[in-house]
């Protein structure tokens, strides 16, 4: 508990204090009667020597609060204490509705609005704002007609001098019991705050992971050791910055999602180029959001283990060269894919990657390794489609094979789902039991990798009509990421459209524009797809444009051209792609479930199919379906 100090103006009132303390057991540790002319010396001197709370009345009130920090209870007259002031003075003044002066500083007094009716008299008050004014306020009370003045040392003082009669204002002990127990009051609720500041103080400095406090405008208020390092800044240089200076890639968006909406945010992100788990959490307080705390976990980097000689000597991969930062998301769509993309990261759980050709799939797949704690290990990307089962065994699982040499890293098998029943078995073995085998299924190696795959169709879909085991289904099942078409993000279109026409331009030193109207065909078409597409259509834009002005006619005309089914099915109301559709027929995708439950026997397969082999096979070829 603290040190609360009584500074009074006369002795009187330190022998009702006296009384009270008899009576009550108010912690009150010192009490001393002051001259006004002393108070700042005489409060400063109480706080040097530990006092915490200072209880005073008026003028002496407002000096020690003026030129000192410490919390002051103002000793203020009870409404009982002013009732028998104003009877005493018509006892004085035996007339009938007198004209009554009070005088002092607003801090020392009671609500008198009613005194009027209920003592008929007429009761002026006369404040002063600062002790310079008061001989001012009184002369101007004197000055108004008054019949008594009631007031402290200087209004007695100068009343006398003017020949009017007076009154001091004395206190009973209602005043002084009340500001006692204020006082207890304030003092218990410093300590509260003070024990909540040590333990937050507490936690912050022993925590783990780096923390900071913000107001409900977003600037830091207090900060641990652990975020200084983590930014690399000392807390006086963070201590009220705002977070959206500090970290800007966090986004306006993340940020009213917490201070206006009052929910929490997550995001995996680099901080001074460390890879930190954030959350933001609201700190709501009566109905308002009264600020925000930050935490980051650092996350930490895996060690990559060494691989065998034979298997290192003819490992290859590309280096990494694409972080969340570099993905095209104005839209709140990408934007929350990104996000979920950079939570992903910190798993170690398979990922799974779906979306329309063109997406940005294999972009988010590299980002995802980048930011995991294998972000250093190797990246390799294999696509899965178009090999037989055995070369899918060998260039996967054999003794050269991208499981082997991606010990450390990340595997990123592309359209999962045309692997061989038997490859998605030991697929299922690399992921569950981190082990690999090759031609040999007796002989398994010991592998350390993260496995992310894409599929072209929902995993549900692809396990019920029997090209993916329920195993692997369900052990794929969990981190799935829909990467969104860009006609489903305006803002991303938008932006993806002009810049590939000005990268285009600049290749080729040709400089073409856009009509108004040929930016709305653009906008409009649906672009199935996407960036490749988009790409593609610009080099052939910018090589072919015989004007500098690209109308709507030009675009129209090489769209149809380019891309003539899809045209078509535009210009007559046919269904635009969407993203849980089959990007495969359904007459491909029985013959391929088949394939996978005979094991690529194509004569059980032709049986079960109720055709002939050399049907099945001129359909396999149809479909560039290789099975073994």
């Amino acid at each position: 508990m603290g040190k609360i100090v009584l500074l009074v103006p006369r002795e009187e009132m330190l022998y009702q204090a006296h009384n009270i303390l008899q009576e009550k057991k108010f912690r009150i540790a010192q009490m001393k009667a002051i001259r006004t002319e002393n108070t700042v010396v005489e409060a400063r001197r109480a706080i040097a020597d530990g006092a915490t709370i200072l209880i005073a009345r008026g003028l002496q009130a407002s000096l020690i609060k003026q030129y000192t920090d410490i919390p002051v209870v103002e000793i203020v007259m009870t409404a009982q204490e002013m009732a028998l002031l104003v009877v005493k003075a018509k006892q004085i003044l035996e007339k009938t509705h007198p004209v009554i002066a009070v005088v002092g500083f607003e801090n020392m007094f009671c609500d008198m609005s009613y005194f009027d009716e209920l003592y008929d008299v007429e009761l002026r008050t006369y404040f002063a704002d600062q002790d310079t004014e008061l001989k001012g306020v009184i002369r101007g009370a004197l000055d108004d007609g008054t019949d008594l003045v009631i007031g402290g040392d200087t209004a007695i003082t100068m009343a006398t001098e003017a020949g009017k009669p007076s009154l001091f204002l004395s206190t009973t002990e209602d005043s002084l019991c009340q500001a006692f127990s204020v006082a207890e009051s304030v003092d218990y609720a410093m300590s509260v705050e003070k024990k909540a500041a040590a333990q937050m103080e507490t936690l912050l400095d022993y925590s783990f992971s780096g923390v900071l406090r913000l107001d409900a405008e977003g600037a830091v208020t207090a900060t641990n050791p652990m975020i200084e390092d983590i930014l690399g800044r000392e807390q006086a240089a963070l201590i009220g910055k705002n977070i959206r200076s500090l970290a800007p890639q966090i986004g306006e968006e993340a940020l009213v999602q917490v201070f206006r909406d009052g929910e929490d945010y997550s995001v995996c992100q680099e901080w001074n180029q460390i890879p930190v788990f954030v959350v933001i959490a609201p700190v709501h307080f009566e109905g308002r959001i009264d600020g925000a705390i930050v935490t980051c976990h650092r996350m930490r980097q895996r060690q990559i283990p060494t691989p065998r000689r034979e298997v290192d000597a003819g490992a290859k991969w590309l280096p990494v060269l694409v972080c969340f930062e570099d993905v095209l998301q104005r839209s709140s769509a990408m934007r929350e894919c990104v996000r979920l993309a950079g939570l992903y990261a910190m798993s170690e759980h398979p990922g799974v990657l779906r979306g329309e050709p063109g997406t940005e799939k294999r972009i988010l797949a590299e980002c995802i390794h980048h930011a995991s704690s294998r972000g250093s290990g190797p990246f390799l990307d294999v696509p899965c489609e178009g090999m037989s089962g055995e070369e899918q065994r060998s260039m996967i699982f054999g003794e050269q094979g991208a499981a082997l040499q991606a010990q450390g890293g990340t595997l990123f098998l592309r359209d999962v789902e045309y692997l061989t029943a038997a490859n998605q078995y030991r697929l299922y073995q690399l992921i569950r039991f981190r082990v690999c085998n090759g031609a040999d299924i007796a002989s398994l190696r010991k592998v350390d990798v993260r496995v992310m795959v894409t599929v072209r169709r929902p995993l549900a879909s692809c396990m019920r009509d029997g090209v993916m085991t329920e195993d692997l289904y369900y052990l794929l099942s969990g981190l799935e990421l829909s990467v969104p078409p860009l006609r489903e993000r305006r803002e991303d279109l938008e932006q993806k459209l002009e810049d590939s026409l000005k990268e285009a331009c600049e290749r080729y030193a040709r400089y073409h524009v856009l009509t108004n109207g040929a930016k709305q065909i653009l906008a409009e078409y649906p672009w199935p797809g996407n960036l490749f597409q988009i790409e593609s259509f610009f080099e052939r834009l910018v090589l072919t444009a015989g004007k500098r002005s690209i109308d709507e006619a030009a675009v129209r005309r090489l769209l149809a051209e380019m891309y003539p089914d899809a045209g078509a099915a535009n210009e007559e109301g046919g269904d635009l792609p969407r993203e849980d559709s089959s990007l495969m027929s359904e007459e491909e995708e029985r013959i391929r479930a088949a394939l996978f439950r005979c094991s690529g026997n194509r004569e059980k397969t032709a049986a079960e199919l109720g055709c002939s082999k050399a049907t099945l096979w001129r359909r396999m070829k149809k479909y560039g379906i290789e099975m073994t």
